[in-house]
Order: structure tokens, then sequence, then C-alpha cells
């Protein structure tokens, strides 16, 4: 059974690509090659819904301060092993 591949670049992109190329006069044509591709890479970029975006904040909050919990845990844990096992400092 064949494959189906999803992320080959149309005809029509491929064609534009080879004719831009190919009409490299200048120096900075390169640039201006990869400012255009960037430009259309942008336009393909979706900013999420109002929803959304405080959903990704209100995930990412949780897990920022799940973290500094368990960061914080493991400190506590492991400088009272240590006192356990070196003393109190200047006894």
């Amino acid at each position: 059974m064949a494959r189906k591949v999803i992320d080959t670049p149309s005809e029509d992109v491929v064609a534009a690509a080879k004719k831009d190329r190919a009409a490299k006069r200048g120096p900075f044509a390169g640039i201006v090659l990869f400012l255009k591709q960037v430009i259309g890479e942008l336009k393909k970029v979706v900013t999420p819904t109002k929803k959304e975006l405080w959903s990704y904040t209100g995930v990412v909050l949780v897990f920022v301060i799940f973290m500094m919990a368990l960061v914080f845990g493991l400190d506590q844990l492991f400088s009272w092993l240590v006192i356990l096992a070196f003393g109190t400092p200047g006894v």
C-alpha cells in the first residue's frame, strides 16, 4: 500500500521557487526571497481566540506553580538531609 505524503509542496510552489531562483540577479535577491518566504509563512499563522489564550495561559501558570512547588520541596528535603548528615553550620 502506498504511503500518502502530506507535506510535499505543490507544483505551483515549486514552480514559483524555481522562477524566483532563476530571477536572482543581484546580491540582495537572496535576502528578498527569504523575506518573501517569511511573509508567506507568517500568513499561515493562526492566532488563538481569546478563550483559547486564557486557557493556554491558565495551563502554563498551573504548570509553573506546580514545578516551583516541586523544586521548593526537593530543595527543602535536600537541605534537611545535608543538615542531618553534616550537622548545623557554625556549631
